[in-house]
């Protein structure tokens, strides 16, 4: 796990609650505007619409730019995972040159036991 630097970690929280409090007055309506507002003057209506529409298209452009590199970036393995399956190759090649050396030495037959 990283470690985060404070100030950052503070912009990340400050950042946070502030949405968290836009949330909040959005669900309790204290951003409620009028209708009238808006026939009254269509060009604060416009630019709302406008404003609204470029955050959007921010957003969107974001997202896609984040799925696009988790979807293209290789997900490989890490150098302790490479490593790891090498010395399991390593051990099974050892296992078998063990056996094959077990096999040449061992005698072809048990002597027999001869009862006293």
């Amino acid at each position: 796990m990283t470690r985060r630097s404070p100030p950052i970690l503070a912009l990340w929280t400050g950042l946070i609650v502030v949405l968290l409090v836009i949330e909040v007055a959005e669900v309790t309506h204290l951003f409620t505007i009028p209708i009238q507002s808006a026939i009254e003057d269509p060009l604060a209506f416009v630019l709302a619409l406008v404003f609204t529409t470029i955050l959007a298209l921010v957003g969107a452009i974001f997202i896609g730019i984040y799925i696009s590199h988790r979807i293209l970036t290789p997900g490989g393995f890490t150098p302790f995972e490479e490593e790891m399956l090498r010395m399991r190759q390593d051990v099974q090649e050892l296992k078998a040159t063990v056996e094959a050396l077990r096999q040449e030495t061992a005698p072809a037959d048990p002597p027999e036991e001869t009862s006293p």
